[in-house]
């Protein structure tokens, strides 16, 4: 039986580490450029062939997301950094960007491409054009719900990650300009200001103010632990948590959590939670939870209106401030060096505990029903609600089960001892095989013969490795010798054998980048999209977009296609805005939500039939004439 895949994130070496001892069966991390978190720690070359080999020989898949939108200007560099993985045996790249797809699957036909999921799948049309361009795994968009992606896994013979753990975005994946158009900071391009996580106030079609500055569009964080059962029952491929921002403690816990809770339903067939799991995890971070679209959460619990950030959880009540006296009643241990904060109906006070009394004695730690008292100056009203952020001892605990943990690989163990033979050890970790022998052949004992116990001693002395012997068995004549020497060099070469084995190498191979576009004629025309109703204005333009099939009074007019989940039947000249939707549509244009900003990515659109292909809004005039002037010179 396959069993689910677990994938952790990795946004620098210490959280690799972490989801490894964990018990992640895949990371996914990015190099210094072209990740879709640009604020992460990220990986510099070096540390990405450590990164590879340091999992591989854990039996932990790596996958490299290259998932930005890449400039025309970039694209000598980005195929570079994927020649350089590709060399170090990286075992897939995740893209959204269509050009560097296209470019990438001709080039490097045996590099494992998945589709990031900002490339906006989200039904089976889309996963049939993946499966069509070569895409081995789509990562699903994080608003499809279970019931579509049990259809995908049903219809389409390709792999499929979902999201089950993190940070929710407010608009479909990849397909948010806000950040972009409000601050000039491109989400596509790993470095979104997070709008969604500001303050907005709501106002009706009269202009009346319907709220007080709350966070309108501040997503919970999604948790699926309780339904797991649900999503691994899809058949998906790959269960994804998110955290590439997160710190190593987080990263160890919710790995660690969602490990032992998925192996306990694949042992039991039931979902078991600990609930100080959740607890702990809480602790470390959470916007509190939702179960998301996948899994069908009612709208109008999905965002948390009243704070953006981590919540942490309450551990008491301000019971008075006098002067700057500030007495807190706790339903929670605090210490030293724990991070809280004071909810406030205008702004949250947050701050590390620097010092606390309990009884009017200065106290280091204070436990549930303590009255503690802090100096604290600010306003604070009683009764306000007092969170806990950060958990020092937590934090120290997780650390010391990261460092002391070690995860190990089962291995078993076979010696052959026989005289006039060479010593000979067999390994195997029920994937691979290795066998090494000595130089010299056993000889008959004269006085002190070997015995099994001493060759077991030997043999087992690989406690500074990262294995485990499951089983030794010591196949051997009596009144044999064999120098200890000889005992360790050839375990030692057997160990080193099958370090080489796990850390494979990918089949490199590099082709000539080639494609048909058809011609087109040098025309300027002028489009326009029209939401409203029609008027004497739009005569004005040479194309015009609508959004009722009862508009299209003309061959100037053309249907937009909505970009989400679809079912628009239509015979003539479209506009789409998903990839999808190219195999439904004999005629079409391509929309914006494409995210098209490089002229490979206009060819390969072309190529497979869109008429006109519509630019990304996040690109200057100057990249605009870049694109077109190399579009001219490569393709003629």
């Amino acid at each position: 039986m396959k069993r689910v895949e677990l994938l952790a994130p990795a946004g620098n070496m210490e959280c690799l580490k972490a989801a490894i001892e964990a018990g992640c069966d895949a990371v996914y991390l990015a190099g210094k450029m072209y990740g879709a978190r640009a604020f992460a720690g990220n990986f510099s070359n070096d540390e990405l062939i450590n990164a590879i080999n340091l999992a591989h020989l854990y039996g932990v898949r790596v996958y490299l997301t290259v998932n930005t939108i890449i400039y025309e200007n970039e694209v000598d560099n980005f195929i570079d950094f994927i020649r350089f993985v590709h060399k170090n045996s990286i075992d897939a790249v995740l893209i959204q960007d269509f050009g560097m797809l296209d470019l990438i699957r001709k080039k490097f036909p045996n590099l494992e491409v998945h589709a990031s999921t900002q490339m906006h799948i989200h039904d089976i049309n889309g996963a049939l054009m993946a499966k069509k361009l070569g895409i081995k795994r789509i990562v699903i968009a994080r608003e499809t719900p279970i019931e579509e992606i049990k259809k995908i896994k049903d219809n389409v013979d390709i792999e499929v990650e979902c999201f089950i753990h993190g940070a929710l975005c407010v608009s479909y994946s990849g397909q948010c300009y806000m950040s972009t158009l409000i601050g000039n900071r491109s989400a596509n391009r790993g470095t979104c200001a997070q709008c969604c996580r500001k303050k907005y106030n709501l106002y009706d079609e009269k202009n009346n103010k319907l709220n007080n500055n709350e966070y309108l569009l501040s997503m919970k964080d999604l948790c699926t632990i309780y339904d797991i059962d649900k999503i691994i029952a899809s058949n998906v491929d790959s269960l994804k948590i998110e955290g590439r921002l997160k710190s190593k403690e987080y990263v160890y816990k919710v790995v660690s959590l969602y490990r032992k809770v998925i192996d306990t339903y694949y042992e039991t067939n039931k979902v078991v939670v600990d609930e100080n799991d959740i607890y702990e995890l809480k602790k470390l971070f959470n916007r509190e939870f939702t179960k998301g679209f996948i899994l069908s959460e009612d709208n109008n619990v999905i965002t948390n209106e009243k704070r953006p950030n981590h919540q942490g959880i309450v551990i008491g009540k301000v019971i008075s401030k006098i002067n700057n006296n500030l007495k807190i009643k706790l339903s929670d241990e605090l210490s030293i060096n724990d991070g809280i904060r004071i909810l406030d109906e205008k702004e949250d006070k947050g701050f590390i505990i620097q010092s606390m009394f309990v009884n009017n004695k200065k106290a280091k730690e204070a436990k549930s029903g303590d009255v503690i008292t802090i100096k604290y100056d600010g306003f604070v009203k009683n009764n306000s609600l007092v969170l806990k952020t950060s958990d020092k001892k937590l934090s120290e605990k997780i650390d010391n089960e990261i460092n002391n943990k070690k995860r190990k690989i089962v291995i078993n163990v076979n010696v052959y001892a026989y005289k006039n033979k060479k010593l000979k050890i067999k390994i195997t970790d029920n994937t691979n095989s290795v066998t090494s022998e000595s130089i010299n052949v056993i000889e008959s004992a004269v006085t002190n013969p070997t015995s099994a116990d001493i060759i077991k001693k030997q043999v087992s002395k690989i406690k500074d490795t990262i294995y485990e012997i499951n089983s030794l068995n010591i196949n051997m004549d009596n009144d044999i010798f064999i120098n200890l020497k000889d005992i360790n060099e050839v375990r030692r070469n057997a160990i080193n054998l099958l370090n080489e084995k796990r850390l494979y190498k990918t089949n490199f191979i590099e082709k000539d980048y080639y494609i048909d576009v058809p011609d087109f004629k040098c025309e300027r025309k002028k489009s326009v999209l029209v939401y409203g109703n029609l008027d004497k204005k739009n005569n004005d333009y040479d194309i015009i977009y609508v959004l009722d099939k009862n508009m299209l009074i003309n061959d100037k007019y053309i249907l937009k296609i909505p970009k989400v989940l679809n079912n628009i039947k239509e015979n003539k000249h479209v506009l789409i805005g998903d990839i999808g939707s190219v195999g439904s549509y004999k005629e079409f244009d391509t929309d914006y939500s494409f995210n098209v900003t490089n002229s490979y990515a206009v060819a390969f659109l072309h190529s497979i039939g869109s008429k006109k292909v519509t630019l990304s809004y996040e690109l200057s005039i100057n990249q605009i004439k870049n694109i077109i002037d190399s579009y001219k010179k490569r393709y003629n």
